[in-house]
């Protein structure tokens, strides 16, 4: 009977990694299937400027957030200057901000007769102002965006390593006569290397699978290129092909990073034990500067964002009139009610499976499936269709069964699948690291009280990770409101939620029409962050 019951965990977890699997295989699969004539018109035209555009925009990024993001870190982690306790939590509040938002904002401000001309018309009567006010468009103005947007991994993820980082190897530095500017580069800095990689490589992954902002403002990159080739030309196999391309690099740029790093360590095998550093208090223009840097970041990232949502949607209360909030909201929220529960119920069960089953392959299977999350939600959504007109046409029409496509494309249903797919990491490293901290000489006491492994899941388990479990989905939320290409791509018709509802605004060129819903999306997820903050920043 026990192996029976084995057997049901180990083939449940074993059937979730395979489905989260499919898209990933469809897109290495799909490589080789023949394409259209676009796809020869694309390599002699756009596929070079697709290279190019991509590679700029991510280099662009990666250097502004890894300047903001550690700099931030620096500063609330080893001084003390006013409005340091603030800034700690405040400055993660740019995760409630979509890039997209933020390129909408950014345009509203300084366009000709914009926020910007209107502010300077008022101080200073009547004048040519359009031209003295400096224009942030395209590849500057989707580089500003994303960057502004996504600093928020390395700052946390540096603060994290900056806390725990030892006095030890501060005065180590300082017994080597390094200055401070001499020890942040040759000792804290590169101590922090891991975290600070960490950090970036999301960034990388966020910047490359980057839409919303890359489409507002006009640039072809790899994201822009999937969605034409799709909506535009109906040829999902060039699609696919670009997505490989696309995924082919992300892969090949943790690979150049894992090498680089060899046999480096990153933690101090010093037995002298952790001492904690001590906070310096910073006084007269150094605090000051610190002050002023942090206050910029803060107010640059997140209120200058929020605060032009909110002047356009005071000075056009036509367009929030015309908004049905009630319908926007409810639709926001079933989607992530929805994903939420999906997603923890099923990486439960894989992760309770690999528990039980200890089997190597089950666990390679689904390190594999949460590589999802590497993926752009842009790729994975074509790849889902890709995959169930494949099904529909090669399996069931064979037997002149009934198709499915209905069922999964354009529907409720295929949406909360395919963002089970790009989230299913998320949701299953958390699981994984609530298990870890789980002894197994719990899992045999209840064996020994009689429990069976249902009955230890669900007494046992579920009540011991029900914090991990509040935080995953907090998170899942936060992700799921802010998501654009994948609701983009597969809602069912006339199905807004309030990332589409001011996509489809921004794109019409009414970006004062854009402000409320962004608006208010921007509230609801910094509600979200409000509450996981103290998870997030505990020191």
């Amino acid at each position: 009977m026990g192996f029976r019951k084995i057997n049901i965990w180990y083939v449940a977890s074993l059937s979730i990694s395979l489905i989260v699997a499919v898209p990933i295989i469809t897109v290495f699969s799909s490589f080789f299937e023949t394409t259209g004539d676009y796809s020869s018109i694309l390599k002699n035209t756009f596929l070079y400027d697709y290279i190019y555009n991509s590679l700029t925009l991510l280099i662009g990024v990666l250097f502004l957030t890894f300047v903001i993001g550690v700099g931030c870190a620096y500063l609330v982690s080893f001084y003390n200057f006013p409005g340091v306790n603030f800034f700690k939590w405040s400055l993660i509040l740019s995760f409630a901000v979509p890039a997209y938002i933020y390129a909408y904002s950014l345009t509203a401000f300084f366009e000709n007769y914009g926020t910007a001309f209107s502010i300077l018309k008022n101080l200073f009567g009547e004048g040519n102002y359009n031209s003295h006010i400096p224009k942030f468009d395209g590849m500057t103005g989707a580089i500003i965006s994303i960057s502004f947007s996504l600093f928020g991994y390395v700052y946390v993820l540096t603060r994290t390593s900056f806390h725990y980082q030892s006095q030890n190897l501060i005065e180590l530095g300082k017994n080597l006569g390094f200055s401070k500017e001499k020890s942040f580069f040759k000792i804290i800095l590169p101590s922090a290397r891991p975290a600070i990689v960490a950090g970036l490589s999301l960034v990388a992954m966020e910047t490359l699978s980057d839409f919303g902002s890359v489409s507002f403002f006009g640039i072809s990159t790899f994201t822009t290129g999937i969605y034409n080739a799709w909506i535009s030309f109906d040829d999902l196999a060039l699609a696919n092909r670009l997505s490989f391309y696309l995924l082919f690099f992300i892969l090949g740029l943790f690979i150049l990073e894992n090498f680089s790093r060899k046999k480096a360590q990153y933690h101090t095998s010093s037995k002298g034990g952790f001492k904690s550093k001590s906070v310096i208090t910073l006084s007269g223009y150094k605090s000051f500067l610190a002050f002023s840097f942090c206050l910029f970041v803060f107010t640059v990232s997140f209120l200058f964002p929020v605060l032009q949502m909110l002047y356009w949607t005071i000075i056009f209360p036509k367009h929030l009139a015309d908004l049905n909030l009630i319908e926007l909201f409810s639709n926001t929220i079933i989607l992530v009610i929805l994903s939420s529960f999906l997603l923890i119920s099923l990486a439960f069960i894989s992760n309770y499976g690999n528990r039980v089953s200890k089997s190597k392959f089950l666990e390679a299977l689904t390190t594999f499936s949460i590589s999802g999350y590497a993926i752009p939600g842009i790729i994975l959504a074509v790849a889902f269709i890709t995959f169930i007109s494949w099904f529909d046409n090669n399996i069931l029409g064979q037997f002149e069964l009934n198709s499915i496509k209905p069922i999964f494309i354009g529907s409720i249903l295929g949406l909360v699948l395919v963002y089970f797919i790009r989230f299913y990491s998320l949701a299953s490293n958390g699981i994984k690291s609530g298990y870890l901290k789980m002894n197994y000489s719990i899992d045999e006491g209840a064996y020994l009280l009689g429990y069976s492994k249902f009955k230890t899941f669900k007494n046992i388990h579920i009540p011991y990770l029900k914090n991990s479990i509040l935080l995953i989905g907090i998170l899942l939320a936060i992700e799921i409101i802010k998501e654009l290409p994948i609701t983009l791509i597969m809602r069912p018709f006339n199905f807004e939620t309030f990332a589409t509802k001011a996509y489809i605004y921004a794109s019409q060129d009414l970006l004062e029409a854009a402000a409320a819903p962004s608006l208010f999306l921007i509230i609801i997820a910094s509600f979200f962050i409000l509450i996981t903050s103290k998870y997030i920043l505990k020191d």
